[in-house]
């Protein structure tokens, strides 16, 4: 290479330099000013809080849920914040209260809107305008009709529009048609809850082209699992799928930790009780159009560091100082810890409720749904508001005479019914197919002293009302000599228990057989079995991220892929 050339090359690299030098800075400046010109608006949301204002085991209580909102919000000034429904209804200082405490929290934390959820109408519908007032927020139901109507109930709006920064978010309030029968019947009668699917894309239409959003959130009471590969199911995943234009959804109801998304659309649901906090983070460009949505749920009951709200602490102190003599009181000991899980079969909860229950009501059976009991009861003593946790609806004690087929239907309904769990009950014996189709499992039932029920025989009932009137689909046609004690359940119940200081109780496992009923109808003793039907347990959608043997083949088959083309790499850079 001559002397020329070589100076011309190094003048172009120089001269190269030099531009590339100006082109950076000036890059990295525009960079700057459209970042500058993003506005971030955080969606904040909790759901199916359930009353629970006192902090418990994983329950934060609402002054580090309130501690935590605020916090957030100082950070980000323009932050929102709504919740998907269930809000009062289930424990004894929100119900005592008919829901004042949950309203004053709601309004410290500032909330824009909430959805409606099944039981928000557990204590009538009248006090849903009473609640928004007092927590100075907007209840929003799109799908939710007057019967005598046909139009959309008037206590709540069907939309909401929140502006923030000159940017518009527009929510759209969603109810679970399972309404109709997951609180009690008759509360809701005049009601319908149409299609969330039909009724939200009437709105989606018109927050586009008439309030012209920049983005639309669905603020939902609907369900949603999902499994440990992410994978999103329920309610919420068929919203999405089946009405276009939505940016978000906030689901609720099934007590999940839902964190992803469903045709790139995100999608979440913070457990319940408080336990997490659910944050949709929305990035707009200047023209408003939505550049980036982010979404995450955070496990407040896994924290050290939440602070709580002095202001919401100051109150809640003051309900349980005002409470005190009534939820204090011991009613009994017991000498076992009663565990529940409604979804898994009978639980020792369920059998000793409906022991006492059937007590109470002087009766041979005892039966209530699985979803009436909330919270397990430890060994110890049991207060009267322990007892609120466990039964905190206001339920009321039914008596009745029902014939063996008729029980026979009413208890079908509760085997391995996956939409609403397991039947629990007291003073029968009863055996199922599993394979069976549902409706159709039960092959044999027996008193417990060991007399086969007959079809044509009537046998003498205790259930709830919320029961007895069609909820979770239970049906007690046949039914005679009804009398409903007007009397809570929760209230009889303790009546029973507190005739006994110290209750032993063993929970006897063999009166839900998953197999063949071979005693002898001569033979009126039951023989022990080893089989604690543990082979009848649905598998819930698991919502954590372990992980199993099929990801770490998944993994293992990639890591030797990746090691194949680096040493291929390799070698071809040697030859």
């Amino acid at each position: 290479m001559n002397k020329g050339k070589k100076i011309k090359r190094i003048s172009f690299f120089m001269a190269l330099v030099m531009c590339i030098g100006l082109i950076l800075p000036y890059n990295a400046k525009a960079s700057e000013e459209v970042k500058g010109e993003e506005k971030v608006i955080d969606i904040l949301s909790f759901n199916d809080f359930h009353g629970n204002l006192n902090e418990s085991g994983k329950n934060v209580g609402a002054a580090k849920l309130t501690g935590e909102i605020k916090k957030i919000k100082k950070e980000n000034p323009n932050t929102m914040v709504v919740s998907a429904g269930d809000l009062y209804q289930g424990t004894a200082m929100s119900n005592l209260t008919k829901g004042d405490p949950v309203s004053e929290m709601l309004k410290s934390m500032n909330i824009e809107a909430s959805a409606i959820g099944n039981h928000e109408f557990d204590w009538g519908y009248n006090l849903i305008s009473k609640w928004a007032k007092e927590g100075n927020f907007d209840f929003l139901a799109t799908n939710i009709y007057d019967k005598n109507t046909n139009k959309p109930v008037e206590w709540a709006k069907p939309y909401k529009v929140v502006e923030k920064d000159g940017v518009k978010i527009g929510f759209i309030g969603l109810s679970t048609p399972e309404t109709a029968f997951k609180t009690k019947p008759d509360n809701v009668k005049n009601f319908e809850f149409k299609n969330p699917s039909e009724a939200a894309k009437t709105w989606v239409k018109h927050l586009k082209e008439v309030e012209k959003v920049n983005a639309i959130v669905a603020l939902t009471h609907i369900g949603s699992f999902q499994d440990k590969n992410g994978v999103i199911t329920g309610e919420a995943e068929e919203l999405v799928k089946n009405v276009p234009g939505l940016n978000a959804v906030i689901s609720s109801h099934t007590h999940q930790y839902v964190n992803g998304r469903v045709n790139n659309v995100p999608v979440v649901q913070a457990m319940n009780n408080g336990r997490g906090l659910a944050r949709l983070t929305f990035t707009f460009n200047k023209d408003g159009s939505i550049k980036d949505v982010k979404n995450n749920v955070d496990k407040l009951y896994e924290r050290k560091d939440l602070v709580e709200d002095q202001g919401v602490k100051a109150m809640v102190k003051g309900y349980e100082e005002k409470l005190k003599p009534i939820l204090s009181e011991v009613i009994t000991n017991i000498d076992s810890d009663l565990p529940h899980d409604r979804y898994i079969g009978l639980s020792p909860l369920g059998q000793f409720t409906t022991k006492y229950m059937a007590k109470a009501g002087g009766v041979q059976i005892g039966i209530t749904n699985g979803g009436g009991l909330r919270v397990p009861l430890t060994k110890g003593e049991i207060t009267v508001g322990n007892l609120y946790e466990v039964m905190p609806f206001d339920n009321t004690l039914v008596t009745m005479k029902l014939k063996g087929s008729d029980l026979k239907r009413v208890l079908e309904n509760g085997i391995d019914n996956k939409e609403v769990g397991w039947v629990q009950f007291y003073g029968l014996r009863v055996f199922y197919d599993k394979e069976a189709p549902f409706g159709n499992k039960i092959t044999s039932m027996r008193l417990l002293d060991g007399t086969k029920v007959e079809n044509d025989k009537y046998y003498t009932v205790a259930t709830n009302d919320f029961m007895m009137d069609k909820g979770d689909k239970y049906d007690f046609t046949g039914a005679i000599e009804v009398s409903d004690t007007m009397e809570p359940l929760r209230d009889l119940v303790a009546v029973e228990l507190k005739k006994e200081k110290n209750i032993h109780f063993e929970f006897d496992g063999n009166t839900l057989v998953s197999g063949v009923d071979n005693i002898k109808d001569e033979d009126t003793s039951i023989p022990v079995s080893e089989n604690k039907d543990t082979d009848n347990k649905e598998v819930l959608p698991q919502t954590g991220n372990d992980l199993g043997y099929d990801d770490f083949m998944v993994i293992g088959s990639m890591m030797i892929v990746v090691g194949v083309f680096l040493a291929r790499k390799k070698k071809n850079q040697v030859a």
